[in-house]
């Protein structure tokens, strides 16, 4: 079992250790926002794009005393790669098995959940998992479907995960066909649909409409699991504290709550992007992650809370899901924002709380809120970004200045110290004007409605 661990840290390295200093693609989160004015543009970066990359099958496997996570079953089976391309899914393939089963527990519910793995060069792989028990008598041990794709879709992929079981209910066989048309499908743009036919044994052939969510800033988060486990006021303490890129350890005895909170709080930092450590399902292996002196954004199973209280864990915030509080606190998260936006964003949650209908209202909701929290601090940016023939040169200290609040000087002075700041105006200087999506349209909202109240 230790010669397993030892090379699946190995392989973990490659996957997961360079994100905090390796530079995800600036911008990517932004640029999705544009689809929704001019999808006919941005199809183009979904054309040849393969809805995954694979679908594997890791099941527990008798290792003496213990049970070994294995992948089973892969599809496809990639050949003639180049070294580098086999290096890199090697290191995945083995990455892959503890993620789906992150402790040494044989007794599971049914349940869907989602992993993050940061490349070297910062790209992120999205891991989509069902993990069931398989049919027939007997005892069982679980068995986790685990998609590996490129493109963050949790709903999209939980659908395909709800055929793929169905399948699995048949024969494994079943699944081929289906898996191999999905391939081959285009990734659809925001708001359209794809149609994949497949062919079930004595129900014949069907067609299962596969339909991208509209608006696909939102397309990967349930911002209602927030609100489940956590007080309004919490919320805001664990954005303020994700703001300044501080340490943030969540725990929960569901690997799905684990994922679901912790891509609910990444979601608030639009139009920003968490740009260090950020592994939502932390497996009993990884667990010294936590004693990193960089900031990191984890979820870890509540029953290694013990283990985790006796590592010399620096200053940061643990975040208990089951009760709703911290059992960790820095001491200053209520100061943080500048006390009258504070003060807003938790009389808007309060209320978005009682009067949402479903939960896309309150996705919507939720998403204006923050983003309007960002129009008031950050939304003037524009005026100080002044072009030449190399792009656009950032003016910072009159950027910072020219606000005239106090106390919103006061965060930006340590906001623009993050590393999501910095890159978000590398961004920007790079490619001056090209920023036309929901967060520009947010602040010419806000503008106009100035504008019209003076």
């Amino acid at each position: 079992m230790s010669q397993f661990k030892s090379a699946f840290r190995r392989s973990i390295r490659r996957l997961t250790w360079h994100a905090g200093h390796q530079r995800p693609r600036p911008g990517i989160e932004r640029s999705i926002s544009n689809e929704e004015k001019r999808p006919e543009r941005d199809l183009s970066r979904y054309t040849g794009q393969f809805f995954f990359e694979y679908l594997v099958v890791v099941s527990l496997k008798k290792s003496g005393e213990t049970y070994e996570p294995q992948i089973t079953y892969q599809f496809p089976k990639r050949e003639n790669l180049m070294r580098s391309q086999k290096e890199e899914e090697e290191s995945l393939l083995r990455a892959i098995p503890l993620f789906c089963f992150p402790d040494d527990n044989t007794e599971y519910e049914s349940e869907t959940f989602s992993f993050v793995l940061t490349n070297v060069d910062g790209s992120r792989k999205f891991g989509y998992c069902r993990r069931l028990l398989p049919r027939g008598g007997g005892a069982q041990l679980p068995e986790v479907f685990c998609i590996i794709s490129c493109l963050g879709c949790f709903g999209l992929f939980s659908k395909i995960l709800d055929e793929v079981e169905k399948r699995r209910q048949i024969c494994m066989a079943v699944i081929y066909p289906f898996m191999q048309g999905l391939r081959e499908a285009a990734f659809p743009a925001p708001g359209k649909t794809v149609c994949v036919k497949s062919f079930i044994p004595e129900s014949g052939t069907e067609i299962i409409e596969l339909t991208r969510p509209q608006d696909s800033r939102l397309e990967h988060v349930h911002f209602a699991s927030l609100f489940k486990y956590l007080s309004e006021e919490n919320i805001i303490e664990i954005f303020a504290s994700v703001l300044l890129e501080r340490r943030v350890i969540f725990l929960a005895e569901e690997l799905s709550v684990l994922s679901q909170c912790i891509h609910a709080i990444a979601a608030l930092l639009y139009p920003f992007t968490w740009q260090h450590t950020y592994i939502p399902v932390l497996p009993k292996v990884m667990l010294d992650t936590v004693c990193s002196p960089t900031p990191f954004m984890v979820g870890v199973q509540r029953q290694f809370l013990d283990q985790l209280q006796e590592l010399p864990i620096e200053e940061g915030l643990m975040v208990d899901l089951r009760t709703g509080q911290f059992l960790k606190k820095v001491g200053d998260e209520r100061d943080i924002l500048p006390h009258k936006l504070h003060k807003e964003l938790l009389e808007s949650l309060q209320s978005q709380k009682k009067t949402s209908q479903s939960s896309q209202e309150l996705n919507d909701m939720v998403t204006n809120t923050f983003v309007l929290f960002f129009v008031k601090t950050v939304g003037h940016y524009s005026a100080y970004l002044k072009r030449n023939k190399d792009g656009a040169t950032f003016q910072a200290t009159p950027f910072r200045k020219s606000v005239t609040s106090k106390s919103i000087r006061r965060f930006l002075k340590d906001f623009m110290a993050t590393q999501m700041f910095s890159l978000f105006i590398e961004e920007l200087q790079r490619h001056p004007g090209s920023q036309e999506g929901f967060f520009e349209q947010k602040i010419r909202e806000h503008q106009e409605k100035g504008k019209k109240e003076k």
